[in-house]
């Protein structure tokens, strides 16, 4: 439930009640706002007291949160979060580009990559140095080399990075190289992983998992949240259903709809939402057209060579030509890129 303190609360009414919450045996999370704070109750009991804080001189409503995700939801939280790494915000009026190889091939091939994404700009930089791959024979990452590539191609560029965990023991090294850790598909309901990064307040990616409904997907978010990192931004990759034209299918209407129930940003993955190059440019526009605050596409300037997801990959004239038409649709809906 959420309790609503009313308007001109002291910081020492919102202690009380927070005292009396947690005094209770429940956890309390707080959303300050500009007109009103906002006092999350969560925990595990049959009973919900409902009545012990409307009683307060200080509450001007308890309303229980029926949703199975709490502070995920809009209700918790009436303002959009802006999500900050390191200087790039997601959930602002700019939509937040992240773009880059599928993996981390070499120092010449990421660096000689980040500038391409950067002169067309994108904000971030993507690369997987960690590789979950469906066969235990296909390319499976540099690993720490590999993120030591992805930190010298910030140094190079300015670009700030992301890179996939795969393994709760490696959130410390993720921690020393990278900006943001990213959940990728695979492990989008990994909970002890999802509570690992919870515990590091790093700024977490969390992609949708492939047959994860949208309830499913903010419960994973809610794991993150819980265990008190608020920096969350979810991204939408594409579902596995019955079409076999496309790799998966990407779920624009999800977009939306997150928008709609939860007040964490939402950025959309074409690449792996469609694997097919030619339907990236398409699908970045109706996923801004649809409310994403971000996107993520693969970009490799030699596709034919990479090691990984060469197919849906962007050549970086493609990938500029992408973010110049795509800007067009932000414009349109009062934004910009």
């Amino acid at each position: 439930m959420i309790i609503v303190m009313k308007q001109g609360s002291t910081e020492a009414d919102v202690r009380e009640v927070v005292m009396l919450v947690e005094k209770m045996g429940y956890q309390s999370h707080l959303s300050t706002g500009v007109e009103r704070t906002i006092i999350g109750v969560i925990g595990h009991k049959d009973k919900s007291p409902i009545q012990a804080f409307a009683s307060l001189d200080t509450v001007e409503s308890v309303i229980p949160i029926i949703k199975p995700f709490k502070l995920s939801s809009i209700e918790m939280k009436p303002e959009r979060t802006v999500i900050d790494v390191d200087g790039v915000a997601f959930g602002a009026e700019k939509i937040t580009v992240i773009a880059g190889p599928c993996s981390v091939e070499s120092e010449d091939q990421i660096i000689r990559i980040a500038r391409h994404v950067k002169e067309a700009g994108a904000q971030m930089l993507r690369g997987g140095a960690y590789k979950p791959r469906t066969s235990p024979y296909s390319f499976q990452g540099l690993e720490e080399e590999g993120l030591r590539f992805l930190r010298n191609a910030k140094q190079e560029t300015g670009l700030r990075t992301v890179t996939e965990i795969v393994a709760i023991g490696d959130m410390d090294i993720l921690a020393e190289y990278v900006d943001m850790v990213q959940i990728g598909a695979r492990n989008c309901q990994n909970f002890a992983l999802l509570k690992a990064v919870g515990q590091s307040k790093m700024p977490v990616l969390l992609k949708r998992g492939m047959s994860t409904t949208i309830k499913e997907f903010l419960q994973a978010a809610e794991y993150i949240l819980s265990e008190g990192n608020p920096n969350v931004v979810l991204c939408e990759r594409g579902i596995r259903t019955f079409e076999d034209a496309t790799r998966n299918t990407l779920d624009l209407s999800a977009v939306a709809l997150l928008k709609t129930w939860s007040h964490l940003p939402v950025v959309a993955d074409p690449s792996h939402g469609t694997g097919i190059r030619e339907l990236v440019t398409p699908m970045c526009r109706a996923a801004v057209a649809a409310g994403a605050d971000g996107l993520t596409v693969e970009v490799h300037d030699r596709p034919e060579e990479a090691y990984s997801d060469g197919p849906q990959s962007l050549k970086p004239a493609d990938f500029a030509a992408c973010l110049t038409e795509t800007a067009k649709i932000a414009a349109a809906m009062g934004r910009s890129m």
